[in-house]
Formats: C-alpha cells, structure tokens, sequence
C-alpha cells in the first residue's frame, strides 16, 4: 500500500458473507487489532455444530421421511397459511418467523387414515421437519462451552433452487432422498455434512454415516471446533480500540441456522452487557432471505453503513433493504422493507405492502 499509494491505510474493512462471515466474526475475536470495520454477513459461526446438525437433517429424510417437491409447496403453503397475516399485512412474507416457528405445527399436515399423497405428510416426514427445527445436541461442549447447534426456522421452504440459492430443495432435500455417498441430486447440507463427518471428523472415507457416534471421535471434534469455530463472546479488546462490527441474518436461510448468529450476538450482549455491545455491535434479521439474497428484499449497502460509523460517528438504526429487478444499469426496486435491529421486526402500518414505509420496526 505504502509503495502503490505513497501512504499507509488509515481505516481498514473486513466484509464476508457465509464462511467469509465466519472469517469476519474470527477477525473480531482472534485478531481485534487489525480492523477498524467488520460485516459478517450470514456467517457460518458454528462449523462443527453446522457439519453434524445437517448431517443429522439428512439421515431423517432417509426413506419414508424424504419430502417430495410438491410436498414442500404443501408445506411452504400452510405456513403462510399460518403466519402472514401476523404483521397486519398478507404478502406472502413472514415478517416474524420466531413466532411463526412457534405457532406453526407439522402435525396439522398430517395423513388421515388410508389418506396418501402430496397433499399431506406422513409420520416419517413430520419426523424429519421437527428434527430440522431442533436443536442439536451434543454429548460434551465444544469450543467456548457450547453443547448444541440451534435448529433452522420457518419461512422461504419453497424458494426456487438453483445452484446454493434456495430453500429447502436445495439445500435440505435435493431432488432425490440422501445417499451413500451423496449423489450430485443431494441437498447441499448433507453433502456437506455426510462429507465433513467421513473426511474431517471421522477421517475415514468409507464410513457408512448411519453408524457415526460423536462422542468416538470427541477429541477430533474438539481439535475442529477449537479451529474452525469463531464463537468467542468476548469482543472486549475489539470494542476498546473502537472496532465496529455488524451482523446480518437471513431469516430463511437453510445453509446455516440464523439463529446460530443470533445466539452469539446474544452472549456477546450477556458479556459484555448491551450498553457496551450497543456501543460498538448491531445484529440485524432479514425476513424471507435465504443465504444468498433471494426470497425477498436483501440488497443493502452496508460498507457506507460501516464507514459512517467508523469514520463520522454515525451509529446505524434501523436500516432499509431492497429487492430489485437484475437488469442493468436501472436494477429498478420493486419491493422495500425495513432491516430492523433484532429482536425487532417489520409490522405493517398502513400503505402499499411493498414499500418499507409502510412498516416500522417493533419486538
């Protein structure tokens, strides 16, 4: 920089999205003296947590608990169905997806006797979304004392698949049920997770992944989650130097829990206080995004967001996303809401559904 630009950097910014969200949350808590600026965007914090959580939603779906396609849509429907009224607006959005994984239950789609087909779930594949909604437990703690991995919410099931976008057919079911070894057709989590369990944890390539116990391989998942987890709620030395760090959360995304980030923003909080963290940290929740953007209003930039508050002192409130039309160079807006600052989420007030002044931010 010195030889290129004739000076040193005066601010430096960290962004990453995903594992560079998990890389971001490491620069905060391994290295606190090396950012001014830091955006973790839907990041993968719990890594080994996420490995062996996803691997356990895929070995559910196993036979009878598969999920057909059109029974997603089924089952995509029936939350709406449940929830999207909840804000005062019916939008086809899940404005509040914490309450609606509370009020929505799988078993109300359950087959009557004698009753088959895609309009309705059977025992298996009720089974198999209330173990996706679980959290998983480990039998010992991992690194920074956590024993679990958060299950995943509600809302955006039925985004269409394509590549890592999507929902649950992309990353959850595939189109067809799991194999051994994961076939290309796979949900994306458990090649991932059938993967990680065979080559990083168990190290073994011909391990039949029904058969995989954690608690046999303890000190390797221990020796990973040391490595690989950035879970550490203790940002004192980034806040001291005035280091400050956003976070975002898709609430429908099924690549990761958002509940996992939300979690760690909460011990953060816990140690350090919400003063102190309020000073220096924002955690915001994006409804209907799965973890690359689509679903619903996700584009937003956040490194003006970043640099007023490290540069001008501009603390950020509650912000606005946008959804926009791909074509270049208009990339018109065809829908707004408001990002609010958790726990708060849009309630509709009054005006058109897809404008974010219509909403405000309340718990």
């Amino acid at each position: 920089m010195v030889r290129a630009y004739g000076s040193a950097p005066t601010k430096l910014y960290f962004m990453g999205s995903s594992e560079g969200g998990r890389e971001a949350l490491t620069m905060a808590q391994r290295y606190p003296d090396d950012f001014d600026g830091l955006f973790a965007r839907v990041p993968v914090i719990n890594w080994a947590g996420l490995q062996h959580a996803g691997t356990r939603a895929g070995l559910v779906t196993m036979g009878d608990g598969w999920i057909r396609p059109a029974q997603v849509e089924l089952v995509a429907s029936a939350i709406l169905k449940a929830c999207d009224k909840a804000d005062g607006s019916e939008d086809s959005l899940i404005q509040d997806p914490v309450g609606c994984k509370a009020r929505f239950q799988p078993e109300s789609l359950r087959c009557a006797a004698g009753q088959s087909g895609d309009q309705c779930l059977g025992d298996a594949q009720i089974a198999a979304i209330k173990t996706l909604h679980a959290t998983y437990k480990f039998p010992f703690p991992v690194a920074n004392g956590l024993d679990d991995y958060p299950g995943w919410g509600v809302s955006g099931e039925n985004t269409p698949a394509f590549g890592p976008t999507g929902g649950w057919i992309s990353w959850w079911l595939g189109t067809t049920a799991p194999a051994q070894p994961p076939a290309s057709s796979n949900g994306i989590a458990w090649i991932y997770g059938a993967g990680g369990i065979q080559y990083v944890f168990a190290r073994d390539p011909k391990l039949d992944v029904t058969t995989y116990k954690v608690e046999d391989h303890k000190a390797r998942v221990l020796e990973v989650s040391q490595l690989m987890d950035s879970t550490n709620p203790d940002l004192s030395r980034f806040q001291a130097r005035g280091g400050k760090l956003v976070i975002l959360e898709h609430m429908a995304d099924y690549a990761q829990s958002p509940y996992a980030g939300i979690r760690y923003f909460e011990n953060v909080e816990r140690t350090l206080g919400k003063d102190k963290t309020a000073s220096f940290a924002r955690l915001y929740t994006a409804p209907g995004v799965d973890h690359v953007g689509s679903g619903a209003p996700a584009n937003i930039d956040m490194l003006s967001v970043l640099v007023d508050w490290v540069e001008n002192g501009k603390a950020p409130g509650d912000l606005e996303v946008l959804e926009q039309k791909l074509a270049a160079p208009a990339f018109e807006t065809t829908r707004s809401l408001p990002l609010c600052r958790w726990p708060a989420w849009p309630h509709y007030k009054s005006g058109p559904s897809n404008l974010a002044a219509s909403f405000s931010c309340a718990p």
